[in-house]
């Protein structure tokens, strides 16, 4: 690649332009989520300059301390705080300072990150329904703001990696609701083959948005000298098969039949080909990045310690799963097609298998034999 030209280029596809030429292919479309994606991007835009300067801004690990000024209530997802702020570029600053000025109480990253996300899904005017890591209970959006998108999103995912300046990210997934007048809970609990995009963004060494609107996977990179994300990874295919495994190996003692053969295999084959390597950095995104672009399987399976598993299905396991699948991949839970389970609870979790084709088609044998 010429760097050098590189650097120079005009004609740069934005994330914006793709995502407004996706919606010229569709004439039906009325620019709905073009907009609810738009303000995901500016919420992404935040949180990467808040990760930046988490260590001098004193946002790692501080919740519960106060400046010497006054004291805030914790953060609740009513809170008016910032319900007149619209998320415009030039009103970024307008947010930081009422967040973190006058006395307000000095916030974890992962609290701030979702304070962030709900208000600008909010105030974006295409959400009925939010589902959020954070929050317990789902957040309902007032009648007047009410739009036809329920948008689940766990807002600092490897927030615990925070300290130690690994990679950690934003996951979202987009779902239609067919009544927002009358929008229930029951609406959220979708089967993820439902999901109209997803996508996350990781911000590590450069700040990475992957996303997908059920047209193939695109990867962005944000510059920061224009503030823009610009498409880097045009039409993400994950290799057949990958040469990677990603599992906590700490968890082995407890793992089921199928999981232990299949490391072992990874470790020892025994056709003759080299062993796979194994790369475990402990941040979801970090790890399912790194699988979706080189290949090979990330693994989180069910354990005696947590027979259900430990990620969660509605804003983990389903927009990895169709990313994955929109990339070529596939995604298994142990007993199902990923995208087909469906949840009973919005913070119900499940175990995961997902990455290269063959791979994963692979432990789906060893499950299928351990069935007979």
């Amino acid at each position: 690649m010429d760097h050098e030209a590189d650097a120079y280029r005009t004609d740069l596809m934005t994330i914006t332009r793709h995502v407004l030429n996706e919606q010229s292919r569709n004439p039906e479309a009325r620019g709905d989520l073009t907009i609810l994606l738009s303000h995901i991007v500016l919420g992404c835009k935040f949180v990467a300059s808040a990760v930046n300067k988490a260590g001098l801004a004193k946002l790692i690990g501080l919740a519960g301390e106060t400046n010497v000024q006054a004291s805030a209530p914790a953060y609740q997802p009513s809170s008016p705080r910032l319900t007149s702020v619209i998320f415009l570029p030039c009103e970024i600053e307008m947010v930081k300072h009422s967040l973190c000025d006058q006395g307000e109480e000095q916030k974890k990253l992962d609290v701030l990150s979702n304070e962030v996300f709900v208000k600008a899904l909010v105030s974006s005017g295409r959400t009925c329904v939010l589902v959020s890591e954070e929050d317990e209970e789902a957040t309902f959006v007032e009648p007047a703001l009410r739009g036809k998108y329920c948008v689940c999103f766990d807002p600092l995912d490897g927030s615990s990696n925070i300290d130690c300046g690994v990679s950690i990210g934003t996951i979202f997934g987009i779902y239609m609701i067919k009544d927002k007048e009358n929008v229930t809970l029951e609406d959220v609990l979708q089967p993820g083959k439902n999901m109209v995009a997803a996508g996350y963004c990781m911000y590590g060494s450069s700040c990475t948005l992957v996303l997908s609107t059920g047209n193939g996977v695109n990867g962005f990179t944000l510059d920061p000298s224009l503030g823009e994300f610009i498409l880097t990874h045009p039409d993400i295919k994950i290799p057949k098969k990958g040469k990677i495994y990603s599992v906590n190996e700490g968890n082995a003692k407890n793992w089921d039949e199928p999981t232990a053969k299949f490391v072992e295999k990874c470790k020892f084959p025994k056709d003759g080909s080299s062993p796979k390597s194994l790369r475990y950095i402990g941040s979801m995104v970090a790890d399912v990045h790194r699988t979706l672009l080189y290949g090979g399987v990330f693994l989180y399976p069910a354990d005696k310690k947590s027979p259900n598993g430990k990620l969660r299905v509605l804003y983990e396991v389903f927009p990895m799963s169709f990313l994955m699948e929109q990339a070529g991949g596939q995604s298994f839970t142990g007993k199902q097609r990923a995208l087909d389970l469906v949840p009973t609870k919005i913070h119900e979790r499940s175990p995961i298998f997902l990455g290269s084709y063959e791979d994963v088609e692979e432990i789906k044998g060893l499950y299928a034999e351990q069935a007979k």
